[in-house]
């Protein structure tokens, strides 16, 4: 029997989960009849890690892979805030452009990244997931090249924009779709660690870009970035593979679907059908897509999405105008980041022991107070205290959402639909990014200029009480699929969802 240090023994279960029923995974750590079994001593290991060294080299690749494409394509506002100065000098790519205009760079980007999703999923099920990332790596160094040569706005917004994108969606959604599939009493644990990669790549490439702007230009550091990304995810996207150990779960989908395939209505084998084909997307099971808590899921997941991406990209911006300068305002990203990383370790470590959902719930119901308290009074009056709050605050339980989305997926869906549905909600996802981030930089235009002709603190409090809003209705979202997974008390044995 394990004790509190050691990892639970898995349990015998013969078959896939019900779309209709939650309930608990069969263990996916590895016993002494699972090949490469290690002593008890390797099992003891701080208590969290599995014996079996696979997991753990799955973790730290996604981790690389999160760290790098996340951590490049989200520190967007730092290019944001350049390309916002450059826009008010002659000659350049940007004069003239405003701010909604060059905040599309980045909201393409990071659109794609969630609304390929479901071909993303697909792929990853029929092909080997280390073709999809290493395919994707070569996707992303090239978006960056490519930009690096850009000399129009509307060439950006194709090669930092939508590139950068896709490239990031064939690294990511794998990334994220194949480690929960390997843990059980630790998924959120390890799905923290992985998407803490935002924040660290954050902490990392948001001064050094900055720095390296300065320094050699931000073509160079363009170009730097596309060698440096596609070294890094083609070596991590090697390791990525889903748990075909024997009796898991989720060997037994692929076998499932191996087999349905196979005894389909055969097809000539040509290349038109297998262009055809691979543009296929699996359907969520209708059972799910039908029910109230996959509508609710949907809604929470449009409305964080809508509201998250927001003060990421402005935080550069939104700094300047308090007086900071544009190193300083590198800095805010760098710091949240930094917050972001320590955050979704943290809460997903506590997140396995209260329950994924009431946490999930817990963090973006505080997202939407930080908003309201903290970011919106900083506008009235300039305050700088209450700006820092916030970036602090905001890092921690914000971005908690990314990391505990797909890991409650798996609770109230089960592993046997977790692709599908992930690929549908995260196509959910980018579809709202789209649209709110633009809507945000359409937002501060006209406002709050100073007298110097600059942007004031004031422009920016319409979009604090617009992502203050939207977490606190994705809050409310999120309550709903607790309530409808477990009724309005929930049984005793269900509190912990």
């Amino acid at each position: 029997m394990a004790t509190d240090i050691e990892l639970e023994a898995p349990r015998t279960q013969s078959h896939c989960h019900q779309p209709s029923t939650i309930t608990s995974l069969p263990s996916m750590e590895p016993t002494s009849s699972t090949p490469g079994h290690h002593n008890g001593s390797t099992r003891r290991l701080f208590g969290l890690l599995p014996s079996d060294l696979r997991p753990i080299i799955i973790v730290l690749a996604a981790f690389t892979i999160v760290f790098t494409a996340c951590g490049i394509t989200f520190v967007f506002g730092v290019y944001q805030e350049l390309y916002e100065t450059m826009a008010k000098q002659p000659g350049t790519p940007f004069t003239g452009a405003s701010s909604a205009v060059i905040d599309l760079i980045g909201t393409i980007s990071i659109s794609l990244m969630s609304l390929g999703a479901p071909l993303a999923t697909a792929w990853t099920k029929r092909f080997p997931p280390r073709v999809v990332i290493i395919s994707g790596a070569v996707v992303f160094g090239l978006a960056n090249l490519l930009a690096s040569y850009s000399q129009r706005i509307w060439q950006f917004e194709l090669a930092q924009g939508m590139l950068l994108g896709i490239g990031t969606c064939l690294t990511y959604i794998p990334a994220v779709t194949v480690v929960p599939t390997w843990f059980d009493k630790r998924r959120g644990l390890a799905m923290g660690i992985v998407i803490s990669g935002t924040g660290v790549g954050g902490v990392v490439f948001a001064p050094a870009i900055r720095a390296l702007n300065s320094s050699i230009g931000f073509r160079n550091t363009l170009r730097l970035s596309a060698g440096v990304s596609i070294f890094l995810l083609t070596l991590s996207g090697w390791a990525i593979d889903w748990d075909r150990r024997s009796g898991s779960v989720m060997q037994r989908v692929l076998d499932a679907e191996t087999q349905t395939r196979a005894s389909g209505a055969r097809r000539p084998q040509n290349w038109r059908n297998w262009c055809w084909d691979i543009w296929r997307i699996p359907l969520v099971d209708w059972r799910i897509a039908r029910s109230r808590k996959f509508a609710a899921q949907a809604l929470g997941a449009a409305l964080q999405a809508a509201a998250y991406y927001t003060p990421l990209f402005f935080f550069s911006s939104y700094a300047r105008t308090l007086g900071y300068s544009a190193s300083t305002g590198a800095n805010f990203i760098a710091l949240s980041n930094a917050m972001n990383a320590v955050g979704k370790i943290a809460i997903g470590y506590a997140a396995d022991r209260l329950g994924r959902v009431n946490t999930l719930f817990a963090t973006t119901f505080i997202s939407a107070v930080v908003c309201l308290g903290l970011w919106l009074p900083s506008t009235f009056g300039g305050e700088k205290g209450l700006f820092i709050a916030f970036v602090l605050f905001y890092g921690v339980f914000a971005s908690a959402y990314v990391s505990l989305f797909p890991t409650s997926l798996v609770d109230i869906f089960g592993v046997a639909h977790y692709a599908s549905v992930s690929g549908a909600l995260y196509l959910v996802r980018g579809a709202a990014a789209l649209v709110g981030t633009p809507v945000a930089g359409a937002l501060i235009r006209g406002r709050g200029t100073g007298p110097d002709g600059g942007r004031s603190p004031s422009g920016f409090e319409n979009i604090s009480v617009m992502v203050g809003v939207l977490m606190a209705l994705a809050a409310v979202a999120v309550l709903w699929v607790r309530l409808e997974a477990t009724g309005v008390l929930g049984p005793a044995s269900k509190w912990r969802l």
